[in-house]
């Protein structure tokens, strides 16, 4: 878990929502100076009611939202949104269209004496500096992002919010200014926090990510452990693209499934014996044509330099597995798998799965003295 030493932004069992109905509950993290942290999670989960009340639009109905040691709110105080120093990027921009490029960026500075300086520093740093005389009609969508961004940074905010900053955006150029912005920000060394439902752009763009589901706060984590070392079984799904096989611990290390023996590189606090959901990811199955272990081509999606295929083991379970693009298979045929996994991502079974690889206990123990 990232260090809470010197955090600029603290939510402290932080509880909010909308009259009575409370949203978000028990929420607990702290984000770094220069940090870029994001509220990541499926709709309704409160990651936009979080992001509304840091910014001050919504109270608190317990805990408190500190910034740079100052509290924002709490169950008994909210400074009011124009004194908390914070920058807002909003989902449509809202940029004024009566102005320029440059006025819109100097909206909030108009009484700073080198309003006109911070206004080119700022163009170029969007690389927009050529355009300040135009109009938001007159740029495309990832122009008017960066007015709305430049502007956001123009007062020299403490925290900049952005909220699903990317959404109206087309794929591409979704991905390029993703990159940018975090370039930008990080050129500046501002904070950030970010809302998104996209976890590709919230690894793209963000040092930190909370993944929330149902106003819980599930991690707070770097992409990398997020994905690698996911908390919860939420999370482990939530986070790329994977399935779950009921296996049973053989060893501490070592799980039997209807995909064979698999072994770990790691000890897992897990009882020999019990049984034991692993997660499986498409990068984990490779393909095996002279294998015993079968699958059957449900579907096939083509990605270019790649295909993802949908597979279905004898025993009815599906699973994923992405293979070069000149391995081409058609839905229907029979291929030969194994699984290339020394990483393995384990939880105690959850829910009500049927057990095929469920062993007795006196075979479970003999096949780990077998394979130790």
């Amino acid at each position: 878990m990232p260090s809470q030493a010197k955090a600029l932004l603290e939510l402290n069992q932080l509880a909010c929502g909308y009259g009575e109905h409370t949203v978000v509950a028990d929420l607990n993290l702290h984000l770094r100076p220069g940090d870029i942290g994001c509220l990541l999670g499926p709709s309704g989960c409160g990651k936009t009611t979080t992001l509304r009340a840091i910014a001050g639009f919504e109270p608190v109905s317990a805990g408190t939202i500190v910034l740079d040691g100052q509290v924002l709110s709490s169950a008994s105080t909210r400074l009011p949104p124009e004194q908390r120093r914070i920058g807002m990027v909003f989902q449509d921009y809202a940029l004024f269209p009566h102005l320029t490029v440059a006025d819109n960026i100097a909206f909030g500075i108009h009484k700073h004496p080198e309003r006109k300086r911070l206004v080119s520093e700022l163009l170029d740093l969007v690389k927009l500096s050529q355009l300040g005389k135009r109009y938001p009609h007159e740029l495309s969508g990832g122009q008017q992002q960066r007015v709305a961004l430049a502007r956001a940074m123009a007062p020299d905010p403490k925290l900049l919010l952005l909220d699903e900053p990317f959404s109206n955006l087309d794929g591409e150029l979704r991905r390029r200014l993703s990159g940018e912005v975090r370039e930008i920000l990080k050129s500046r060394g501002i904070s950030a926090m970010l809302v998104t439902h996209d976890q590709s752009e919230a690894f793209a763009v963000c040092d930190h990510v909370a993944v929330l589901k149902d106003g819980q706060l599930q991690q707070w984590d770097s992409p990398y452990n997020l994905y690698h070392e996911p908390a919860t079984p939420f999370v482990a799904s939530f986070i790329g693209q994977g399935y779950f096989i009921r296996g049973q611990m053989v060893t501490p290390d070592t799980v039997q499934t209807e995909l064979g023996l698999i072994r770990g590189n790691r000890a897992y606090r897990l009882p020999v014996g019990s049984a034991v959901d692993v997660l499986l990811r498409p990068d984990d199955v490779v393909a095996a044509p002279d294998g015993d272990l079968r699958a059957q081509v449900l579907g096939r999606t083509f990605l270019g330099a790649n295909i993802l295929y949908q597979l279905q083991l004898p025993t009815g379970s599906v699973l994923e597995a992405i293979f070069p693009s000149h391995a081409d298979h058609t839905v229907g045929e029979s291929l030969g798998i194994r699984v290339a996994a020394e990483h393995l991502v384990i939880f105690a079974a959850q829910g009500s799965v049927n057990l095929h690889a469920q062993l007795p206990l006196e075979q479970v123990l003999d096949a780990g003295v077998a394979n130790s």
